[in-house]
C-alpha cells in the first residue's frame, strides 16, 4: 500500500541531514528557567539571543536549556506567556540561572522560533489556563482547540470525547494522560480506551500538553485523532481553602497545603484534596459524590539527579437518569429532565502511585525513568433499550471490573550542538500491563442480577520502544521517530469451556515533522505520521487474532502566523486515513468494529490581545468524516463533528475585578449512517466573574448563561418502551444542563 511505504521513505529525510564532519562549538550557553516564587521549574519558556533569534531553544521539563552563541556580543532573552520578560547579559562560562516574576498574561511574550510542536501548543494551553481556571475535568479537557466532551450518566461516568471529526467514544481514539500516567483503560468493561480523568484535581494541573493526528513519536497506542497530556505542579507558590455551592444542591469544597514551604530548590511537596456533591437538574436525583486526594513530592537527591513521587486516591458513586428517547418526551410519557428507568448509576474508584527518577549524566544528557500502578474498580448500569431484548424484565445491564496496571519506562536524551546546527537524540522503551478480573457484561432488573451475558479475565500487555531526531539548522527544524509495539491478548472466558488461544502483534509506526521559520513573525510546517488503536481482547481473541491494530494514516500542512504583538493565528488543513472504525452498539452497550474511513478538515486557533488586560480567542474546526466503500448517502459516520467552534473573551487582572465570556457550539450532525436520523447542535454561553486579592478571592460561575434547551449526549438507538408493539429507531438523548450559577470563596496563604 503506498500510505504505508511513502513514510518509510520519508523518514530517512533527517538521516542525510546528520551525514557529514561538523565540528562542536565551544561557545554553548547553559542556564536554567524557574518561577521566582514557587521555585517551580518553567518548561517551555523562550530563550534567544537578542541580536539574532536564529539562534535560540527551549527549557526543558526541568526548567534546563543549552543555546549556542554566534560569538557575537549579545545578551539572552527569556520570555514566558504570565512572566515578566528578562535580558540577561552573557558573562563567562558559568551556568545561569534565570527567575522569571509572575505577572499578568501578555501576547508579546509568545515568540515564533524554531522548536518542535510541544512547545508551541503546550504555551498556547497556558495562555488558555491562564486565562480562564477550571474547577473539573470537563473544562480542562474543553481548553483543547477542537475537543469537545460530553456526559451522558448523571456525573461519574468518563465523558465522550469528540475531535477531529471522531466520535472517540470515552477515549477509543484519543489518548489521555497525567504526569506520564496513562488515564485510558485498554479492554474496558463499557468500552475501548475508556478515559475517565475525574481522578484529577483540576487546580494541581500545571499545564496542558495536546496535539491533533498520529504524528507523535512518544505517544502510541490510541493516538490517532490526539492527544492529551497533563503535567501537574511540581511545586506551589501558595496553599489555599476553597468552597463552592450552586443549583441543584451543588457544593465542591477544595484544600491545597504547601508542606514544605523551605529550601524548595532542595526538596517540595503538598497534598491537595477535593470533595464534590451534586443532585443535578435530572428529576431523578444524581446523588453525585465524588472524593479526591492527591500528594506530590519532588526532592533533588544531587544537583543532577530529580525524584518526583506522587500518590493519588478516587473515589466516586451516582445515580443517573439514562438516555431519553424523544418519542417518550413529545407524547408527555416523561418530562425532558426525567427517565425511564430511574435504576441506573455506578461507582468507581481508583487510586495510583507514580515514580519519576531523572538523572543528568551531562548538561547535555537525561536519563528519565517512570514506573507506576494502578489499583481501579468499576461497576455501571445502564438502559439503552429499555424493553426490546426482555418485554418482563427490562434491558438494563451491568458492566464491572477490577484491575491492576503496571507500568515502566525508560527515556535517554541527548543533545549535539554543533557550530551552526542543533541535533537531539531521543531514545525511548517501556511497557505497561493490564491484569483486569471480572469483567462483567450482566442483565440486571433495578441493579439486582439477572443472568451473566460476558465473564472472564483479561490480560494485555503492551511493549514498546522508540527512536526520535529533531535537527535545528538555520531556519529549518526536522522531527522524525519511529514506534515499534508489541502487544499481547489473553482472555480467560468463565462462561465458556472451550478458550480461545492468546493473541499478539507488533506494529511499526514512523513519523515526521517538519517546520520552516520564514522570519520572526512566520512559520510553516508539514506532519506526517502513522498510528493506531488496538481492539479490544475480547475481540482480538474472538476473531483469531484478525484487525488486532488497525492504523491510522495521517498528513498537516500549516502556519503559524504572529503578524503583531497583539495576535497568534496557527491554521492545519488535514487528512487521516483509519484502517478500523468503531460504532457505537446501544443495545448492550459496547463498541464493534466497522470499516475504514477517511477524513479531511481545517483546523483554525486564534488568540487575540485586545487591550493589556482584555483577551480574545477562537478555534474553528471543519471536517469531512466519510465511510470508505459505502454508496454515496450512506457512508456518514454517526456522531462524527463536521463543525465546531470554542472562544471568549477574558479580562485578566493579577488583582482586583477579572472575569470571563465564553462559548461552545457544534453543528447538527448525521446521527446514522443515512443521516435520517439527526444529532441536533447546539450554542452554550458561560461567564464568570471573580474578585482577586493576595490573601482570598470571591468569584461567580454562571453555566448555560442563555438558559439554552440542548442535548448533551445523542444517539441513534432502537429501543422499545413498555406495551409498544415494535421497537422504534430514533434519538435518544440526555438533556444538557439548564441555567447553573455557582458562588466561590478562597482563601491563600
Amino acid at each position: 500500500m503506498k500510505k504505508k511505504y511513502t513514510f518509510i521513505k520519508i523518514f530517512t529525510i533527517p538521516l542525510l541531514i546528520a551525514i557529514g564532519s561538523l565540528a562542536n562549538s565551544q561557545n554553548i550557553i547553559r542556564g536554567k528557567v524557574i518561577d521566582a516564587v514557587s521555585r517551580q521549574p518553567i518548561e517551555s519558556a523562550s530563550i534567544y539571543l537578542s541580536t539574532n533569534v536564529q539562534f535560540s531553544t527551549f527549557s526543558d521539563q526541568y526548567g534546563n536549556f543549552i543555546l549556542h552563541s554566534d560569538n557575537k556580543k549579545s545578551d539572552l532573552r527569556v520570555t514566558y506567556v504570565g512572566y515578566k520578560t528578562v535580558t540577561v547579559p552573557l558573562e563567562g562560562d558559568a551556568t545561569i540561572k534565570i527567575e522569571l516574576q509572575p505577572t499578568t498574561v501578555d501576547l508579546k511574550d509568545v515568540v515564533v522560533l524554531q522548536s518542535n510542536h510541544a512547545t508551541k501548543f503546550a504555551t498556547l494551553a497556558k495562555i488558555d489556563l491562564d486565562l480562564k481556571p477550571v474547577r473539573n475535568t470537563q473544562e480542562l479537557m474543553r481548553l483543547v482547540p477542537g475537543l469537545f466532551v460530553a456526559q451522558h450518566a448523571g456525573g461519574g461516568k468518563a465523558e465522550q470525547i469528540f475531535l477531529r471529526g471522531f466520535d472517540c467514544d470515552h477515549g477509543t481514539d484519543v489518548q489521555v494522560s497525567v504526569d506520564g500516567l496513562p488515564v485510558n483503560m485498554v479492554s474496558h468493561a463499557h468500552g475501548q480506551g475508556y478515559a475517565d480523568a475525574h481522578f484529577i484535581i483540576p487546580e494541581t494541573v500545571n499545564n496542558i500538553d495536546f496535539g491533533a493526528g498520529p504524528y507523535y513519536t512518544q505517544h502510541g497506542n490510541l493516538n490517532t485523532a490526539g492527544y492529551v497530556a497533563f503535567s501537574t505542579y511540581n511545586n506551589i507558590a501558595d496553599s489555599r481553602i476553597q468552597v463552592e455551592a450552586g443549583r441543584y444542591n451543588t457544593f465542591r469544597t477544595l484544600a491545597i497545603i504547601d508542606l514544605l514551604k523551605s529550601n524548595k530548590d532542595k526538596q517540595s511537596a503538598y497534598i491537595a484534596g477535593e470533595y464534590y456533591y451534586t443532585n443535578g437538574p435530572t428529576i431523578n436525583k444524581q446523588n453525585f459524590n465524588r472524593f479526591n486526594l492527591f500528594g506530590k513530592y519532588n526532592l533533588a537527591i544531587t544537583e543532577r539527579t530529580q525524584l518526583t513521587t506522587s500518590l493519588s486516591a478516587f473515589k466516586s458513586n451516582w445515580d443517573a437518569s439514562g438516555q431519553v428517547p424523544t418519542r417518550a418526551v413529545e407524547d408527555g410519557t416523561i418530562d425532558r429532565f426525567g427517565s425511564i428507568d430511574p435504576s441506573e448509576g455506578g461507582k468507581t474508584e481508583r487510586y495510583n502511585a507514580n515514580v519519576i527518577l531523572a538523572h543528568h549524566f551531562t548538561d547535555n544528557t537525561v536519563w528519565e525513568n517512570q514506573a507506576y500502578f494502578s489499583r481501579y474498580k468499576f461497576s455501571l448500569n445502564s438502559d439503552f433499550t429499555f424493553f426490546l431484548n426482555d418485554p418482563v424484565n427490562g434491558d438494563e445491564i451491568n458492566q464491572s471490573e477490577s484491575r491492576n496496571i503496571f507500568g515502566v519506562s525508560s527515556k535517554l536524551t541527548h543533545k549535539h550542538i554543533y557550530s551552526n546546527w542543533t541535533l537531539t537524540s531521543i531514545y525511548g522503551t517501556g511497557v505497561r500491563a493490564d491484569a483486569t478480573d471480572n469483567s462483567k457484561l450482566v442483565h440486571v432488573v433495578k441493579r439486582d442480577f439477572l443472568e451473566n451475558i460476558k465473564l472472564g479475565d483479561i490480560n494485555e500487555t503492551n511493549g514498546f520502544a522508540y527512536a526520535q531526531q529533531q535537527a535545528a539548522f538555520g531556519k529549518w527544524f526536522i522531527d522524525a521517530g519511529i514506534r515499534f509495539d508489541y502487544l499481547y491478548f489473553n482472555y480467560f472466558d468463565k462462561l465458556h469451556t472451550l478458550q480461545q488461544p492468546s493473541q499478539g502483534k507488533s506494529i511499526i509506526s514512523p513519523k515526521l515533522n517538519i517546520q520552516y521559520t520564514v522570519n520572526k513573525e512566520l512559520q510553516l510546517y508539514v506532519k506526517a505520521g502513522k498510528g493506531f488503536h488496538s481492539n479490544d481482547t475480547r475481540v482480538v481473541v474472538q476473531n483469531a487474532g484478525k484487525q488486532i491494530l488497525p492504523a491510522a494514516y495521517g498528513g498537516d500542512i500549516g502556519f503559524i502566523l504572529k503578524p503583531s504583538n497583539k495576535l497568534l493565528l496557527n491554521v492545519a488543513a488535514w487528512y487521516l486515513y483509519l484502517d478500523q472504525e468503531f460504532v457505537y452498539v446501544g443495545d448492550d452497550g459496547n463498541i464493534q468494529p466497522s470499516g475504514k474511513t477517511r477524513r479531511e478538515g481545517v483546523d483554525i486557533i486564534a488568540r487575540y490581545q485586545l487591550t493589556n488586560r482584555l483577551f480574545a480567542n477562537v478555534n474553528l474546526n471543519f471536517t469531512k468524516p466519510r465511510a470508505i466503500g459505502l454508496a454515496k448517502g450512506e457512508d456518514y459516520i454517526p456522531l462524527a463533528p463536521t463543525a465546531s467552534s470554542t472562544g471568549g473573551i477574558f479580562y485578566k487582572v493579577k488583582y482586583g475585578l477579572n472575569g470571563s465570556l465564553t462559548y461552545r457550539y457544534i453543528k447538527n450532525r448525521p446521527a446514522n449512517e443515512d443521516n435520517s436520523i439527526i444529532a441536533n447542535g447546539y450554542f452554550i454561553a458561560d461567564a464568570s466573574i471573580n474578585y482577586t486579592q493576595p490573601k482570598y478571592e470571591i468569584g461567580l460561575a454562571f453555566e448555560n448563561l442563555l438558559n439554552t434547551k440542548w442535548n448533551e449526549a445523542q444517539f441513534a438507538t432502537e429501543s422499545r418502551l413498555r406495551n409498544e408493539p415494535a421497537p422504534i429507531t430514533e434519538l435518544n438523548f440526555t438533556p444538557g444542563t439548564p441555567f447553573f450559577a455557582r458562588v466561590k470563596f478562597a482563601v491563600f496563604f
